[in-house]
């Protein structure tokens, strides 16, 4: 079965064309600058990378390239649209309502849209792109799969704000977390690995890249994350502060005059590794400065290995033990020093670290030496085959 899977921004849409059977990548892509000029990337399997200036003036055209590149006659991997079964879409909010992926009908996409002021930035892009497949291709069965949906197992205690109740229940405001679909994914994977079952287990899973959350999940549930009511809380990331005093916001909004947009630029877009190091936002830049000696890019690193060590002690607190720790995301699969040194300083949870298994660059592998109290794994994460199975799945039934 081939589903081909949408993850839609404002002005961008990637794809991938995946055999859901086989999870071999058909052919994956990119359509860039979409209502400004229009830019494909595509590539198909074994093949080059082809770049094409293409108008896109709505993510309806940009469908219809992708439609055509797929289908191409030289270089598409199907012969028609025939041979594409079914559209996966990755969708970053569900609210309360979706605990799970589910089938897109009238009432799923008005539930959709009622998220849009939980994720004005994300949801109403993701909508856009279920509503141009729709208009090229009515017949074909299309999925949602959910950033937040793993995470509505947490209990309430974990999930609610102590804020006036009445925010809640009116707006909906309380912690979300977001990578769901990573999450849950690299779970069940590295339980796989470990011999481990992963209904009957405490794994925390670090997916650490420009984003990065951490999960505690007890017995195949998410019981809490780092993420919350958006996905600017918890470690510290790319351009994300994570945890912050929330009197801070009120503190710069008054010193100098930051209005909503002006606050969510310092919080969103200049704060994390670019805004304390003032080298970059990607942290294989902040590690080359800090090497060179560059104290800010050395206190950026040590901030964010900090954090993470912090949501691991809490969340082994919090399932009153932990079984396994999970590392994975562009950070997370291929930092060797991150992990060693987060491993090493959680030691006092019986984690007997294996540096020379450690040495290893986005490959799954168990990283502790044989008889560890707590087995680590680093394992490659991969959303878009979660997506594709999980619409094979339910457009098949």
């Amino acid at each position: 079965m081939n589903v081909l899977v949408i993850n839609c921004g404002s002005s961008s849409l990637k794809f991938q064309l995946i055999n859901s059977d086989t999870e071999a990548v058909l052919a994956k892509g990119l359509c860039e600058r979409i209502g400004i000029d229009g830019r494909l990337t595509y590539q198909p399997e074994g093949g080059a990378k082809e770049v094409s200036e293409l108008a896109m003036p709505t993510h309806t055209e940009a469908i219809q390239f992708v439609i055509d590149a797929l289908t191409n006659a030289e270089t598409g991997v199907v012969k028609s649209l025939d041979e594409i079964n079914a559209v996966g879409h990755r969708v970053v909010h569900g609210g309360e309502k979706f605990t799970k992926s589910v089938v897109i009908d009238a009432e799923v996409l008005a539930a959709i849209e009622e998220c849009n002021d939980l994720a004005p930035l994300h949801n109403p892009a993701n909508l856009l792109g279920i509503m141009a497949v729709r208009s090229l291709m009515p017949e074909i069965p299309q999925v949602a799969v959910f950033d937040t949906s793993f995470h509505q197992t947490m209990p309430e205690h974990a999930y609610m704000y102590a804020i006036p109740y009445e925010y809640y229940v009116r707006d909906k405001v309380r912690r979300y977390g977001f990578h769901g679909t990573s999450h849950k994914f690299v779970a069940e994977k590295s339980a796989n690995l470990a011999g481990l079952d992963f209904n009957n287990s405490k794994i925390i899973t670090c997916h650490l890249g420009n984003g990065g959350s951490v999960t505690a999940v007890c017995n195949g549930k998410s019981v809490d994350t780092s993420m919350g009511f958006t996905p600017v809380e918890g470690v510290v990331m790319g351009t994300r502060c994570g945890d912050v005093d929330a009197g801070i916001v009120t503190f710069l909004q008054s010193k100098y005059d930051l209005d909503v947009k002006g606050v969510n630029d310092v919080l969103n877009k200049k704060s994390g590794f670019l805004g304390v190091s003032g080298v970059s936002s990607d942290a294989r830049d902040i590690e080359a400065a800090a090497k060179e000696g560059n104290h800010r890019a050395q206190l950026a690193m040590e901030m964010f290995r900090y954090r993470v060590k912090k949501f691991i002690g809490a969340y082994a607190a919090a399932m009153n033990g932990v079984d396994m720790i999970v590392f994975t995301g562009g950070i997370g699969e291929n930092d060797i020093s991150v992990r060693e040194d987060v491993c090493t300083g959680c030691s006092f949870l019986g984690i007997d670290f294996d540096s020379e298994a450690n040495n290893v660059r986005g490959e799954d592998r168990i990283i502790t030496k044989p008889g560890s109290k707590v087995i680590v794994t680093t394992v490659t994460t991969n959303e878009e085959l979660v997506i594709a199975q999980d619409t094979m799945r339910l457009t098949t039934k």
